[in-house]
């Protein structure tokens, strides 16, 4: 593969490595908060966790949901805890004391040093609710809501500056479902009336819930068509899981995330064609991740049993599974000229990277590793990477580049780091990294993950199975860098070089 700095696809987003909380299972009771436990704060806040979402580099959380919020009110999550009353959760079947709400999330978010998202309720609710929250959470002072904030402790607004429109409403699993026409309008007449407000706000409309929606394309279109004026961004949403053990295909995921994107934006552009605009409707990538669906028990219950924080889809996560979002890592980053905003779905014990206990420790899953190497050492600018070399056969997407790869270069450090998947099952992978336009320096790191043992999972007791290994075989010429990538692996190489084109 060949690496030029002069061939830059976009500035690296630092949004694309957010997260993502929502009201469902252990996500936030007993995740992100629980007072009583050894390391809580005063605001009940696990400190455990707070330092692994530092570490794992998180950027962004979007908050509340998720199908959460399709029919959540947010004044039950504000003021004196002790007054604010329980819900049915009729996402998840579940009782929703509201003892966590956006406040609590904000002070959190605070000592993360992340930046919010915020979804509005557009199930349930409208353009009157959505603009009341926003008026609560920006409005500095001397309105009904804006004052009700600061009485409750928090005189400063928070300024929070991207919304996303509702979530998935497109689902007949959603609260309020509606078709895409309906959507469309509502979604620009909440925009509208937002931007009222402030015109500079950021706003995601909702795109098809997963690629396989019978309603996927004309979705995008019907959305658009009614709001594309009114919003900046389009949600996509994507899982991954191995179907019928077929670990090549499932290896292969970032083949069928490169296709959604590609496929929405151009939708997006024909959209935008049509109305003979000049504008580029951007994508928010803001679920996505591995998730063990057909695996999970009945999700959500039923019965007449309502229970607070059930554990709900706890997925443990195997080195195959950190591959894998390995890869997906790579097509966000590829795609860096388009989507401008990703959360990994979700941040803690929900198909999430960190898992903790009750009252007990919390570790990294196997997939922390790549997004926290990704998140830290992905800097300055995305390249084109021109690869040429051997293919490899799959079930599900045919013939497929044996070796997938993305790579950033940083000016101001002069560092140059490569992502790479070997995502062929059984054999190693020999890669030439040619470098043009820079003078190598030398390898600062080069780690793998993968290549052993790929359903090692980590435990509480075990928690360093996945842990990114030392890559002994890159060897640095003065053009170029040589490595083995072990079958079934992902690879990180940071090099060292001087721009020689400026």
């Amino acid at each position: 593969m060949s690496l030029d700095p002069r061939r830059r696809v976009a500035p690296v987003p630092r949004r694309l490595f957010g997260s993502f909380v929502e009201h469902l299972g252990r996500c936030v009771y007993t995740g992100l908060y629980e007072p009583g436990h050894p390391t809580a704060d005063a605001d009940g806040f696990r400190r455990d966790v707070l330092a692994l979402v530092r570490e794992l580099g998180v950027t962004t959380v979007r908050y509340p949901g998720g199908n959460f919020v399709s029919s959540y009110r947010w004044e039950d999550g504000v003021g004196p805890v002790d007054q604010r009353p329980a819900r049915l959760d009729l996402a998840w079947h579940s009782l929703e004391t509201n003892e966590f709400g956006l406040d609590d999330f904000m002070r959190w978010v605070g000592k993360a040093d992340v930046d919010p998202i915020m979804a509005v309720n557009l199930g349930t609710r409208g353009t009157a609710e959505a603009v009341d929250l926003l008026e609560y959470a920006n409005h500095r002072g001397g309105s009904h809501l804006a004052d009700q904030r600061r009485d409750n402790g928090t005189t400063d607004p928070y300024g929070i500056k991207l919304w996303c429109l509702g979530n998935e409403m497109d689902g007949p699993w959603q609260v309020g479902q509606r078709s895409a026409t309906e959507y469309g309008r509502l979604a620009s007449q909440t925009a509208k009336a937002m931007r009222r407000f402030d015109p500079d706000l950021e706003l995601v409309a909702c795109g098809s819930s997963h690629l396989g929606m019978p309603t996927f394309g004309a979705w995008e279109r019907d959305v658009l068509t009614e709001a594309y004026d009114d919003v900046d961004l389009i949600s996509l949403h994507a899982y991954y899981q191995p179907v019928d053990d077929d670990l090549a295909s499932f290896l292969a995921s970032a083949e069928d995330m490169d296709r959604y994107i590609d496929a929405v934006t151009a939708i997006a552009d024909s959209v935008g064609a049509i109305r003979r605009s000049t504008k580029k409707i951007m994508i928010a990538f803001d679920e996505w991740n591995v998730w063990y669906q057909s695996a999970a028990p009945s999700n959500p219950p039923s019965g007449e049993d309502w229970p607070v924080a059930p554990p709900l889809l706890e997925d443990h996560y195997s080195v195959a599974d950190a591959v894998v979002v390995g890869g997906l890592l790579i097509s966000l980053l590829r795609h860096s000229d388009r989507v401008t905003a990703a959360c990994q779905a979700q941040l803690v014990n929900v198909i999430a990277p960190i898992m903790t206990e009750p009252g007990g420790p919390a570790w990294r899953q196997t997939i922390f590793h790549p997004f926290a190497r990704t998140a830290r050492h992905a800097q300055g600018a995305v390249l084109d990477v021109l690869r040429d070399g051997s293919t490899t056969s799959t079930d599900r997407f045919g013939e497929i580049d044996a070796v997938d790869a993305v790579s950033t270069w940083d000016d101001n450090t002069g560092e140059m780091t490569v992502f790479l998947v070997n995502r062929v099952v059984t054999t190693p992978a020999e890669v030439t990294v040619d470098v043009t336009g820079a003078r190598l320096a030398g390898i600062i790191e080069c780690v793998t993950v993968g290549g052993t043992d790929l359903h090692a999972k980590n435990t509480a007791d075990g928690p360093d199975h996945a842990e990114p290994r030392p890559n002994g075989t890159a060897r640095s010429a003065d053009t170029g860098v040589h490595l083995t990538l072990p079958p079934a692996s992902w690879t990180m190489l940071r090099l060292r070089a001087t721009d020689v084109t400026t």
